[in-house]
């Protein structure tokens, strides 16, 4: 079976493990590795500062607890995006409020974010779907005019750029995960990066359930257990010096679907635009009518062929539990809704081979001549 995605865990990963044990630094509490792999992420991305924590998911509660997101503040993002973006918000007891997306980049379309804006606006949460980056320098730009926080949603971007700057030091915060099937991995965790002192101290703060630096056990804040383990974080010390190789991968796997892929009507490939630097965290197709047959009757047909794919998300206005809230009844986000029938994506692991490459690619192609 051909996955869709797979960690690439080597030596370096193991020997750091070994030591965290052999020092009994396990924990989230203690262990060099930790701050190793925060100084030198956040430097990475173009920050200063970085916090470890739990997942990417705690990562976005996180920075939005720590800007202090609240009952009856309004936060834009886009409908087209991993639960965990809109599900941060509601963790705030904020309102989520839904863009539809770019047709082409599948990112949330940043010329329509001003007419969201209203005086609950407090931040704007773009996501770099798929590791293609966002137009970021209109969001900052709104941002700028009405007085708002940026948080990237960088999940799936780890070493993207927009024009010549790492993507999640745009903003005032970024987010990042390291699930299994990321970029890089720790097998779970996230992490904050930021050039706020302020904001990093804060983050701190409520990632360790706001122990008071005077009196332990005295708490002025609500806060989490969201710390990374020190054996996390060993982990990533040694992914993070390969990830700059990991996204040449990334992208030569880009470059081989492309060529193969490129003579098929109706399939619809992911693009790059010129300003941007695509790291094809998956790499994405739609499925046109054009091509005979559905997404789906496509996916079932190259499963049995061995070649593991997934679907694309499911917009968040057409999530039952969000509606069961209240929110986003009636709301239509066509753009969205159609890309999200479509889309799929095939295996893209880093360690993926040329000849798996083709081997997909041939497996479509066949099925493209026999329903033609």
């Amino acid at each position: 079976m051909i996955w869709v995605c797979e960690p690439l865990l080597e030596e370096e990963e193991l020997e750091n493990i070994i030591q965290c044990i052999r020092s009994n630094m396990i924990s989230g509490s203690a262990g060099e590795f930790i701050r190793e792999f925060e100084e030198k992420f956040a430097r990475y991305c173009g920050c200063k500062y970085g916090v470890a924590t739990t997942s990417g998911t705690t990562a976005l509660h996180l920075a939005l607890a720590s800007l202090e997101i609240k009952s009856g503040d309004e936060v834009i993002t886009t409908t087209f995006t991993n639960a965990a973006t809109v599900f941060s918000i509601i963790y705030c007891n904020a309102t989520p409020i839904l863009m539809d997306i770019e047709p082409d980049t599948w990112n949330m379309n940043v010329h329509e974010i001003e007419k969201k804006i209203t005086d609950k606006t407090r931040a704007i949460l773009p996501v770099h779907i798929y590791g293609h980056p966002v137009d970021m320098d209109p969001i900052m730009e709104v941002a700028e005019k009405y007085g708002l926080y940026v948080i990237e949603d960088a999940a799936e971007a780890h070493g993207a750029e927009y024009k010549g700057r790492k993507v999640g030091g745009i903003g005032h915060i970024g987010c990042f995960s390291f699930y299994a099937n990321k970029i890089i991995t720790t097998g779970e965790g996230g992490m904050i990066v930021t050039n706020d002192e302020e904001i990093a101290e804060k983050a701190k703060l409520l990632r360790n359930l706001a122990f008071s630096k005077e009196k332990r056990f005295l708490h002025e804040y609500i806060g989490f257990n969201y710390r990374m383990t020190n054996l996390q974080a060993a982990v990533g010390v040694a992914q993070l010096k390969k990830l700059d190789k990991f996204v040449e991968r990334k992208r030569e796997i880009a470059r081989l679907y492309n060529s193969l892929l490129s003579e098929i009507d109706g399939i619809t490939l992911p693009v790059e635009k010129k300003w941007a630097k695509n790291v094809y965290w998956m790499y994405g197709i739609l499925v046109e009518p054009e091509f005979g047959v559905s997404r789906d009757e496509l996916m079932m047909e190259l499963w049995k062929k061995g070649i593991e794919t997934r679907t694309f998300f499911i917009p968040m206005h057409e999530q039952p539990a969000l509606n069961k809230m209240g929110l986003f009844i009636g709301e239509k986000y066509p753009v969205a809704e159609e890309i999200s029938r479509k889309g799929l994506y095939l295996p893209s692991g880093v360690g993926l081979k040329k000849e798996d490459v083709e081997y997909v690619a041939n497996t479509i192609k066949k099925i493209k001549e026999r329903v033609s």
